[in-house]
């Protein structure tokens, strides 16, 4: 008789792989999450919200890219699952929402309980992070779409903000200072260049010991993108941020232009913060022009926030005093649209 499992799909499997999640999924939870896994689909009461004047939801999709590949090439999958959940959740606060629930899913070629366990801890990582409930989630498992090593990821987050402080980017003006918050590194963007810098066109090895890096390189790639939701959720309540762009795919060339009016740039002081040791590796190279660099990758700016400028000193001063590097790294111009680095 044929059978499910002979074609490539075993839900025993997949039953078992649940089995092993769930209870880190439960730790997730809050008072505000009903109803238990299993369902189809997640319950999340926003009760505790009655009181906002007009609440607003706000959402985020995003993946983890090709830096799916180098976990895969490594065979450590417990730290992707934090990349995951930034993603999406860095995007939330960028309009000063509070994230409340995030979903997942993960296509595999052929699932492995064990693994989705790994991955599953780390998104359950991230979540408590960013305090927010894991409330619901799909494992596909999908022969012949990819082969058996092979996984993606997708996140979906849902946050919430009163309409009345939302951050729109629409009072910054001309003279506003840029503050930036360090990266931990390559975060979850511009790795098919990585794999062609590091592998294709110097020919390192992950498995090489790298004096600079105090690691492998393989290690350095795979540090999960830093969470700044309780960072920004602490801020927006002690002052007040006219912008807040997260650095991803396009650098700070692409991404802080999208926060501030048409009409007004940026320039940036490119030497004003430190960068982790990968970027500085990087810059050693000297094959790639600074633009390019700063278009590609974070450079070492994983946040950027807009003020203004009679706070900027203070603002700084209190994230470096809970262990947050944040730098003043630039302003607001009339004089061009756009980035313009110095």
């Amino acid at each position: 008789m044929l059978t499910y499992r002979a074609s490539g799909v075993d839900i025993d499997e997949g039953n078992r792989a649940v089995n092993l999640i769930k209870d880190k999924i439960k730790g997730t939870y809050d008072k505000n999450v009903i109803g238990d896994l299993g369902n189809f689909s997640g319950l999340y009461s926003l009760k505790d919200f009655i009181n906002m004047d007009e609440p607003v939801l706000l959402s985020s999709t995003d993946g983890v890219g090709t830096k799916l590949k180098l976990a895969q090439m490594m065979d450590i999958h417990n730290t992707v699952g934090i990349d995951l959940v930034a993603m999406c959740v860095n995007d939330l606060i960028c309009q000063g929402a509070k994230p409340l629930f995030f979903l997942d899913y993960i296509a595999t070629g052929k699932l492995i309980p064990e693994k989705i366990d790994d991955i599953v801890s780390g998104i359950v990582e991230g979540c408590k992070m960013a305090e927010c409930a894991l409330i619901g989630g799909e494992t596909a498992e999908m022969p012949g779409m990819y082969s058996e090593d092979d996984y993606d990821l997708a996140g979906f987050s849902v946050g919430i903000a009163d309409k009345s402080k939302i951050i729109s980017g629409q009072d910054v003006n001309s003279g506003d200072t840029l503050i930036g918050i360090s990266s931990s590194g390559i975060h979850s963007n511009g790795y098919s260049f990585i794999r062609k810098i590091f592998l294709e066109e110097y020919k390192y090895e992950l498995t090489d010991y790298i004096e600079e890096l105090g690691m492998t390189l393989g290690e350095a790639l795979l540090i999960p993108t830093k969470i700044y939701v309780k960072l920004v959720m602490d801020l927006i309540k002690k002052y007040e941020l006219k912008a807040i762009a997260h650095i991803t795919g396009g650098g700070v060339i692409e991404n802080i232009p999208r926060v501030i009016p048409n009409g007004l740039g940026i320039d940036i002081e490119k030497n004003s913060w430190e960068k982790p040791a990968i970027f500085k590796m990087i810059e050693k190279f000297n094959a790639i022009d600074e633009v390019e660099l700063h278009k590609s990758f974070n450079m070492g700016i994983g946040l950027a926030i807009v003020v203004d400028s009679d706070k900027a000193e203070e603002i700084v001063n209190y994230l470096n005093e809970s262990e947050k590097q944040a730098y003043i790294i630039g302003k607001v111009v009339d004089t061009h649209e756009g980035v313009k680095l110095c």
